[in-house]
């Protein structure tokens, strides 16, 4: 299956799931289906907080019957724990705003949602999808990107993708798909690089693109929000730098099709109760495309 063929299903499929969703068993209407819990990280740059909250405007925009709310792993208000005790015992579907696996999807996140009253669902990381790819390739345009190259400017032309980094091997992987999807979609080469923990470095990127010839070196920003790993990323750049990927509807997009998708996934408590503990099965490669 290619990539658009995937892109396409799966936008079939969560439209499905989504009107599916609000339909009891008794065949009435549902006012919402269970709740959206959005898990961000939390950064100490208040630009971070002001961009998940336009982001989650754009969630009930696409989708108004559906109560979403807003739990962080750390460092701002609120923090999911809290969050979580405010929905007492219903039924919530957390989709971390995180783009690849790794400790916080792996564990953080079902052991918070595993200590609560919430009859909860955990979905995997948004990434690698190719709304995340729709999202890359408009930031890049804004930036100066041209999607129209004569063969020589697109011989020259390379991007560096600039992500966070993860001590998980799985992080990686996930970002690499992720880069293969970006340089299919652009034709040039996409390197991924990491702000820190993970190699290669942003810098490293550069400079190996520069040696090999690329004098057009873009960094597009696989950063969900503003924050000091994006900035000092951007600072690196030869060339252009993309915005982070932020409100663009197709974030909007796909933390509804995560959502959609953990509609199928059994109560994070039963599985917990059939595996014993709480790592197995809630990084949900599956969910992966």
């Amino acid at each position: 299956m290619t990539d658009s063929t995937a892109h396409l299903m799966n936008q079939i499929g969560s439209q499905l799931a989504s009107q599916l969703s609000l339909i009891s068993l008794n065949g009435r209407r549902r006012p919402g289906g269970p709740a959206l819990v959005v898990v961000a990280h939390g950064s100490r740059d208040p630009r971070a907080l002001r961009t998940v909250r336009k982001l989650l405007d754009r969630v009930r925009e696409q989708r108004p019957a559906l109560q979403v709310h807003l739990g962080h792993i750390e460092l701002n208000a609120p923090l999911l724990p809290d969050t979580l005790e405010s929905l007492g015992t219903q039924e919530a579907i957390l989709v971390p705003l995180l783009l690849s696996r790794g400790y916080h999807i792996k564990r953080d996140i079902p052991e918070m949602a595993a200590e609560s009253r919430v009859h909860a669902r955990v979905a995997g990381a948004l990434g690698p999808h190719p709304f995340l790819v729709d999202a890359l390739e408009s930031r890049l345009i804004e930036a100066g990107w041209r999607t129209r190259m004569d063969e020589k400017t697109r011989r020259g032309s390379a991007v560096v993708l600039a992500a966070a980094g993860s001590r998980d091997p799985e992080s990686k992987v996930d970002t690499n798909r992720t880069a293969q999807l970006l340089a299919d979609r652009l034709g040039v080469p996409v390197v991924p690089a990491y702000a820190t923990t993970a190699a290669p470095t942003v810098q490293d990127a550069i400079d190996s693109l520069k040696e090999r010839g690329f004098h057009r070196v873009a960094v597009a920003s696989y950063f969900t929000a503003p924050g000091r790993f994006a900035t000092e990323c951007a600072e690196k750049a030869p060339w252009i730098a993309s915005a982070p990927l932020g409100t663009h509807e197709a974030m909007a997009k796909l933390l509804l099709h995560r959502y959609d998708q953990a509609l199928a996934m059994p109560l994070l408590k039963d599985a917990l109760r059939g595996a014993g503990n709480c790592a197995t099965g809630h990084n949900a490669p599956a969910l992966a495309i």
